[in-house]
């Protein structure tokens, strides 16, 4: 279930950062800029060494830290608090700029356009996806094998897509990978939660007995088990299902995933209505 997790992650990520870059070598070929290309080329690649920087340093932080039971759900509760805000912050932007993201880099890019400035643009955006994964990763105990199968795969459909050799709708991938990040973002949140209670416990920080611990439900003798049951395992995958949770992580997973489809939803309605008034 690690794998699909990681894997689709990646590929979100990974689809956003390459879009990006060919986005701006389009824009770059269309308006009459080809030799500012190589320095699309420079940024990109800097973002992905600092990613990976970014990503080697969080892995010797795990394994640094991984030394007692309750040290290691205090640091995993505490990266996966870093990971939703990082992610939320992401849904909030894609929300208001993914359906226009082909417009948005063209408009960075006509505004700046000088070396550096092409530079930057390419390295920021690359690097803020890799370190997106990175922490994603680190929160979530990832291997590197879905991490890499699921960029390898994003740099594929991008070239695909602007061969033209693949005909499919950007919105159509966006949506289905935003949708699935806002589950994610719940998901980590109660997790987040959940790691921190039980660090807590087990270092006499809380008493076991504590309001805090009351489970909302307990399903994890039935085949909804999270982790061993045949409906709790593809659930746990697709919608960060719990099959034990405490009330508070219960409340807190699901408030934020509604919170998150209901201004995903209020947005839309809100484009809609500006176009029909345009129109």
């Amino acid at each position: 279930m690690e794998f699909v997790q990681a894997f689709i992650v990646s590929f979100r990520e990974g689809l956003e950062a390459f879009l990006i870059v060919a986005i701006l070598l389009q824009f770059l070929n269309k308006s009459g800029n080809k030799k500012l290309k190589v320095h699309v080329w420079q940024g990109a690649g800097v973002g992905v060494f600092a990613s990976l920087i970014f990503g080697g340093i969080l892995m010797a932080l795990s394994s640094a830290i991984g030394g007692t039971d309750n040290t290691a759900k205090l640091w995993e509760s505490g990266a996966s608090l870093i990971a939703v805000l990082l992610i939320v912050t992401f849904i909030i932007w894609m929300v208001k700029h993914g359906s226009r993201i082909k417009r948005h880099v063209e408009t960075q890019a006509e505004l700046n356009m000088t070396k550096t400035g092409i530079f930057l643009i390419a390295m920021i955006m690359v690097l803020r996806e890799g370190a997106e994964i990175a922490i994603f990763a680190f929160a979530g105990k990832y291997t590197l094998l879905p991490i890499i199968t699921g960029i390898a795969l994003s740099v594929g459909a991008v070239y695909l897509i602007f061969k033209s050799i693949v005909k499919v709708k950007l919105s159509t991938i966006f949506n289905v990978t935003l949708a699935y990040l806002i589950l994610q973002a719940g998901f980590l949140a109660g997790y987040s939660l959940h790691e921190g209670l039980s660090a807590s416990k087990g270092l006499g920080i809380l008493e076991s007995e504590h309001p805090v611990y009351t489970k909302a439900f307990d399903l994890s003798k039935t085949v909804l088990n999270h982790k061993e049951g045949t409906l709790g395992i593809p659930l746990y995958v697709a919608v960060g299902w719990y099959s034990k949770p405490e009330w508070v992580q219960f409340v807190l997973q699901y408030s934020l995933t509604i919170f998150l489809f209901a201004y995903w939803y209020k947005d839309r309605e809100g484009q809609l209505q500006k176009s029909k008034q345009l129109s």
